[in-house]
């Protein structure tokens, strides 16, 4: 599962271990907290409702900021752009 294993790297960069950790644990122990499936491998518990969360090339080049409040969710901008948060437009 190479591409699960970037992405869950790329996402103990952005939340940390201990919460990652924390999901995974739990999709493995049957909540639906976790599910990764590639090549007809799975691990962890899908969701109830059957509906597949397809991961694009916009979730993979997200990122996190620190005290992001979601605002820039669905927007196509950095959480860390002038307009939104008044600090800067680089991203940190």
């Amino acid at each position: 599962m190479p591409e699960i294993a970037e992405f869950v790297r790329s996402l103990r960069d952005a939340f940390g271990d201990d919460v990652i950790d924390d999901a995974v644990r739990g999709g493995k122990s049957g909540e639906p907290s976790f599910y990764a499936c590639e090549n007809e491998r799975s691990v962890g518990t899908a969701t109830p409702s059957g509906i597949a969360w397809r991961v694009t090339d916009a979730v993979r080049d997200r990122h996190f900021c620190a005290g992001c409040g979601g605002t820039c969710v669905g927007q196509a901008i950095s959480c860390c752009s002038a307009w939104l948060c008044g600090t800067t437009s680089e991203k940190r």
